[in-house]
């Protein structure tokens, strides 16, 4: 059984198609979604569709909650705030209801998922060290939860103590715990560009980091077509 684990889509239809396509290659058999399917990029219902019809467990990640309110964005960054309204407006009221139903973690086979914490997962939190993953491990029931949120893909272990950093692929250890960002499909933000996913294999315990190209002119120009921030779509480009 090998698990294709996606996370932080962002609207950004042209790194899920590669995302996909390559997952196929890899012979993943199954499919899950880290959180915050829409948001940022211009092809959220599209995005929405095909997660949607492939119905895969999907958890709620921040831009999923605020996409499908009416929550009042005073107080967000201006660029995210626009790209939100803008978001809200191409969903239909079904898609939103469907968001809005998502749970914020979930268990799926033998491991869990959240978007940003399990010590707290509905205030959004980030994970960028040791003392955060620390907080989400003592939460964990299970030896290996995957996240996302950050855009960052980082892996945290917890046996004795906590230990963490970059990967790019690993084999999982009876006893030990880990907590696992899975990288951002639509948005990376670790200086690389590529669009990022996990192949996680439950019969090998092996955890793969996958990086691919992707057409981010094409996703960029349909940005500004939409008249979202240009900043949405010069940050592509640089992982950033």
């Amino acid at each position: 059984m090998r698990y294709a684990v996606i996370a932080d889509i962002h609207a950004n239809l042209e790194a899920l198609e590669v995302v996909l396509a390559d997952s196929k290659e890899q012979k993943c058999t199954h499919y899950c979604c880290v959180g915050d399917v829409v948001g940022y990029n211009a092809n959220p219902k599209e995005c929405l569709d095909i997660v949607r019809s492939m119905g895969m467990p999907v958890v709620k990640g921040n831009h999923d909650e605020y996409c499908s309110s009416e929550e009042d964005l005073e107080g967000f960054n201006p660029h995210a705030a626009e790209a939100v309204n803008w978001t809200r407006k191409q969903l239909s009221p079904e898609d939103r209801q469907w968001l809005r139903d998502l749970k914020y973690v979930r268990l799926v086979a033998s491991f869990s998922m959240v978007h940003s914490t399990l010590d707290g997962p509905q205030r959004w939190g980030y994970v960028f060290d040791k003392l955060a993953a620390a907080a989400s491990f003592t939460y964990q029931n299970t030896a290996i939860c995957f996240f996302g949120h950050t855009h960052v893909p980082v892996a945290f272990v917890r046996d004795s103590v906590v230990r963490g950093g970059t990967y790019s692929k690993f084999k999982t250890e009876p006893g030990k715990k880990y907590f696992v960002n899975v990288g951002a499909v639509g948005q990376p933000r670790d200086g690389n560009p590529k669009a990022g996913y996990v192949v996680y294999d439950l019969n090998e315990g092996t955890i793969e980091l996958r990086r691919l190209d992707y057409d981010i002119a094409k996703t960029q120009k349909k940005i500004m077509d939409a008249g979202l921030p240009q900043r949405l779509a010069d940050r592509l480009a640089l992982g950033k």
